[in-house]
């Protein structure tokens, strides 16, 4: 089994079929799009495949140590910027082909209108340590 993140950017990625931001969507739409969420994320307990995710909302701010005895430094969030999350999962899966699928999966959750958004999503692995070798 692998872990992989799956992103959800509030822009950056090419826009997606159904490009109507969250906040012009009715609350039934909204709602639609959380129980779909939430499926999804039942189905996949159920098969061992989750592991975690939430929802963020768009404020935050960038911090950065700024030397010793000196406060952090802190700015943001950068609206522009194409890291801005919106939210996350973790999966555990048998491969990267199983981790696409369900992206893409992912990706048909339902948005304005109830049409499916077909939203790009990030795929990331988990960084694990390199094979070792014994002879």
């Amino acid at each position: 089994m692998a872990k992989y993140l799956l992103l959800k950017h509030y822009r950056g990625a090419p826009a997606p079929a159904n490009d109507v931001p969250m906040d012009r969507w009715t609350p039934e739409e909204i709602s639609a799009h959380v129980q779909y969420m939430n499926d999804f994320a039942g189905r996949l307990e159920k098969t061992g495949e989750f592991v975690d995710g939430q929802a963020l909302a768009p404020e935050g701010a960038w911090v950065r140590y700024d030397g010793e005895g000196r406060p952090p430094v802190t700015d943001g969030p950068f609206a522009e910027t194409k890291d801005l999350i919106a939210g996350w999962m973790i999966i555990d899966v048998d491969d990267y082909e199983r981790a696409v699928e369900l992206a893409g999966e992912l990706s048909a959750a339902p948005g304005a209108g109830g049409k499916p958004i077909h939203e790009w999503l990030e795929v990331r692995p988990f960084l694990t340590a390199p094979p070792t070798i014994t002879e």
